[in-house]
């Protein structure tokens, strides 16, 4: 599988990250419309990644940053630079609702305050490498 993104890495310059694993139902939303999420779909800034009720999917983004939905899960990716020469580092996402595991990458390990997950109540901050939030519907 390493190979498949891999090939798919350097396909798409401006992709900030790519779907490394999927099951079940799961979408990728953009201004250009809805897609499937498959292994190896490349993600970009501003996507909402959706899961179905029995959907799960799991990203890596290009710091290494892995991130991971549970079932009826929605985030968004609201800002992602990630350039360390030029000193320019953040990865800022919203979770709407359901549950998102994460787990650091390279811009949490070199500027833990450039990293946020802003939820309905709350943002967190990542201070150490890993979390998991829930946001249950009202």
């Amino acid at each position: 599988m390493a190979s498949l993104l891999s090939a798919h890495a350097w396909a798409d310059e401006s992709a900030i990250g790519y779907v490394k694993v999927k099951s079940g139902e799961a979408s990728i939303s953009s201004s250009n419309g809805i897609i499937a999420a498959e292994v190896g779909t490349p993600l970009h800034l501003g996507n909402v990644l959706k899961t179905g009720e029995n959907g799960s999917l799991g990203v890596t983004f290009k710091d290494n940053t892995m991130v991971s939905l549970g079932p009826d899960t929605e985030v968004t990716i609201d800002e992602y630079l990630f350039a360390p020469a030029n000193g320019e580092l953040k990865l800022v996402a919203s979770l709407a609702k359901g549950t998102l595991q994460y787990i650091s990458g390279v811009i949490a390990k070199l500027r833990p305050e450039a990293v946020s997950v802003k939820t309905p109540t709350g943002i967190i901050g990542v201070r150490g490498t890993r979390f998991l939030a829930k946001v249950e519907a009202e």
